[in-house]
Order: structure tokens, then C-alpha cells, then sequence
């Protein structure tokens, strides 16, 4: 069943928009100037996206890093097709490019239960990394981290939300807004 553009699917409908497709280009775009900040020129930075949820959020957040980067992705799920968490993290894809020595931020759509980041961060600190930051589109600020978020784009309200990449059994990644369902 597909998704209409106003973000029905069958009898499921969008509470509300929570955040406008115009908010969150212009929240992106000041990410990535951020993030260029931050480094400077001459820094090795791999951006590593945790697929699927951030695939568009990370392509438009890279196109906005004034300085060079290269871009990996990494594979993992905690909430199948359900709203809630399931506590497990399957990795399904694992990043090949080397992250020794190299500057890595860790790009997530949202920071939910805490669970992926908590699961993935100890796999990647093994690596070597020459440092390794956390930046989200979306940060709930309910989950125990056991590492700080750097970069912020939304504190995110309680709902379950979709569009801009989020979904809800794969549906909803569509939106170019981010709405609750």
C-alpha cells in the first residue's frame, strides 16, 4: 500500500507535522556548516550513517560540510516493525572503510531508546578511531547514554514520528517533513 504525499497510508494518518520540510533544511544546513567548524580543513573525517533511517538526513547534511569527507554507512535495528524498541541491535551491515586515526561521527536519524547507540559506539571506539562523535536530526533526551550527543538538529517530542527518512514499517520514509503518527 503506498503512501499518499499528505501522509496517509490506508486508515493510519498524521496527527500533526512537527517539523516543517523548510525547518529542517535550514537546521541541516547549519549542522553542517557546524560540523565543518569543528574540523577545519586538513582533518580525515569519515561520516558514518546508521542506515535506513538517516539516509536522507546524512545525504543532505554532507552536501551542506564546507570541507572534505568521506561517507560509509552501518546497517542496524532495534525496532523491527514495531513502535517500541525491541532491546536487540542486528547489525546487518558493517562499514568498511578503516576508521583508525581518522576523525568518525556517527549520524543517526534519531536518538530514541539509546539502544543502537549504546550497542554500536563500543564497536567502533574498537577500531581507533582519532575521534568519534554522535550526531542526530532528531534526540527524544529520554534514553541513558553512555555517550553525549555532539550535534542536535531537534529535540524531539515523546511521539512516534515518521517522514524524512523515518518510518513506521517502512512506510512513511517518504515525507519531506517529519510528522506523528
Amino acid at each position: 500500500m503506498n503512501t499518499t504525499r499528505d501522509g496517509r497510508l490506508g486508515d493510519r494518518r498524521l496527527l500533526r507535522v512537527v517539523y516543517s520540510a523548510e525547518a529542517i533544511r535550514r537546521r541541516v544546513e547549519e549542522m553542517g556548516r557546524e560540523i565543518g567548524e569543528a574540523y577545519g580543513s586538513g582533518a580525515d573525517i569519515l561520516v558514518l550513517g546508521l542506515l535506513k533511517g538517516s539516509f536522507i538526513f546524512i545525504a543532505d547534511l554532507v552536501r551542506h560540510v564546507p570541507i572534505p569527507i568521506q561517507v560509509d554507512f552501518l546497517a542496524a535495528s532495534s525496532y523491527g516493525k514495531g513502535r517500541v524498541s525491541s532491546g536487540d541491535v542486528e547489525l546487518v551491515y558493517n562499514p568498511k572503510a578503516s576508521m583508525e586515526n581518522r576523525h568518525v561521527i556517527l549520524v543517526e536519524d534519531i536518538v530514541d531508546s539509546g539502544t543502537t547507540i549504546n550497542r554500536v559506539m563500543p564497536l567502533l571506539t574498537e577500531r581507533r578511531p582519532a575521534s568519534l562523535e554522535i550526531c542526530t536530526l532528531l534526540h527524544k533526551r529520554v534514553a541513558e547514554l553512555e555517550w553525549p550527543v555532539r550535534w542536535v538538529g531537534f529535540d524531539a517530542p515523546g511521539d512516534f514520528l515518521v517522514g524524512y527518512g523515518l518510518d513506521f514499517a517502512e512506510d512513511f520514509r517518504h515525507l519531506p517533513y517529519i510528522g506523528s503518527i
